[in-house]
């Protein structure tokens, strides 16, 4: 059973555009692997914008 987590930023992704990432990664999976959809998990792991950084530094929202 494979499990994909995405990570993104929490900055209004809509429901659509989640459902769309979670489409495209079953079917990548499907195509390049040969998984079975029924099977796939993927899990979309938001990240507060003040709880990561880039080259050292916080990347904090003003």
């Amino acid at each position: 059973m494979p499990l994909v987590t995405i990570r993104i930023t929490r900055e209004g992704t809509s429901a659509d555009q989640k459902a769309a990432l979670i489409r495209g990664a079953t079917l990548l999976l499907q195509q390049v692997l040969q998984k079975d959809p029924a099977t796939t998990i993927v899990i979309i792991d938001e990240v507060e914008t003040d709880n990561w950084g880039i080259a050292g530094e916080a990347q904090m929202k003003t």
